[in-house]
C-alpha cells in the first residue's frame, strides 16, 4: 500500500464514530480544487510503512472503533481488498473516500464485505466531468459507482465540492437529481487556500 498520511484521531471523517483516517497516495483524477494535491502522484520519500500504520491500529483498537481509508483514490491500490481485511481482522469498522472511478473494485470490497460506509465524490453534472475532474472521465464507470452505492444497504454519502466559480446552484440540482431517490448528498466546503489550482 502507498500509504502518504495518517490522521490518528478524527471526529468528524466518520459519522458517529471516532475513527483514525488513512491517506493513499495517487489519484487517477486532476480535480482543480482538489486540498490533498500531495497525494496525486506516488512518493517512495513520503511513504509511511504499511507495518508502522498496522502497528497504530492494533494498539488503538480498544480505543477506536473506525478507521477511514482516503485519497488520493484508494481504489487504485492493488493490494486495497488484502490491506482492509487486516484492518477487519482487528475488529475496525471501514469507510472508504472514493471517486466512482473504479466500480469493479468497489463491487469487490461489497462481496467480501469489507466495507461498512461509503462516501463517493460527485464532482460536477456529467456535461461538465471532465472539466472538473482535470481529465476525460468515463461517466459509465461512476454512474455504475452511484449505482453500486445506493443498492448496497450500507450506510453511504455522495459528496460534492461546491465552487461556486466552476459549478452553480442549478449544476448542484442538476447532480442532485442525477442520483436515485433515497441517496444521501451534501455540498461540501471549498478551500481555496490549499487547492491544487490557485485562484479558483
Amino acid at each position: 500500500m502507498q500509504i502518504g498520511g495518517l490522521v490518528k484521531f478524527s471526529l468528524s471523517d466518520y459519522t458517529g464514530y471516532p475513527c483514525a483516517v488513512i491517506f493513499c497516495q495517487g489519484c487517477n483524477f486532476r480535480c482543480p480544487f482538489c486540498h490533498n494535491g500531495d497525494l496525486l502522484d506516488c512518493k517512495a520519500t513520503t511513504t509511511i510503512p504499511e507495518e508502522e500504520v498496522m502497528a497504530f491500529l492494533d494498539k488503538r483498537k480498544n480505543i477506536l472503533p473506525a478507521v477511514v481509508i482516503s485519497g488520493g483514490e484508494p481504489t487504485l491500490e492493488p493490494d486495497l481488498p488484502g490491506f482492509i481485511s487486516k484492518i477487519k481482522s482487528i475488529g475496525y469498522k471501514v469507510k472508504i473516500d472514493t471517486n466512482g472511478s473504479n466500480p469493479a473494485i468497489l463491487a469487490t470490497l461489497l462481496d467480501q464485505q469489507l466495507l461498512d460506509f461509503i462516501a463517493m465524490d460527485i464532482k460536477a453534472p456529467k456535461d461538465k466531468y471532465n472539466k472538473l475532474c482535470g481529465i476525460k472521465t468515463n461517466i459509465t464507470d461512476i454512474i455504475k459507482s452511484i449505482q453500486i452505492t445506493t443498492k448496497s444497504n450500507l450506510p453511504h454519502l455522495f459528496r460534492t465540492t461546491w465552487v461556486k466559480s466552476l459549478l452553480s446552484e442549478k449544476d448542484i440540482k442538476t447532480i442532485i437529481s442525477w442520483l436515485p431517490d433515497g441517496a444521501n448528498h451534501i455540498t461540501q466546503k471549498f478551500r481555496p487556500e490549499t487547492a491544487l489550482t490557485p485562484g479558483l
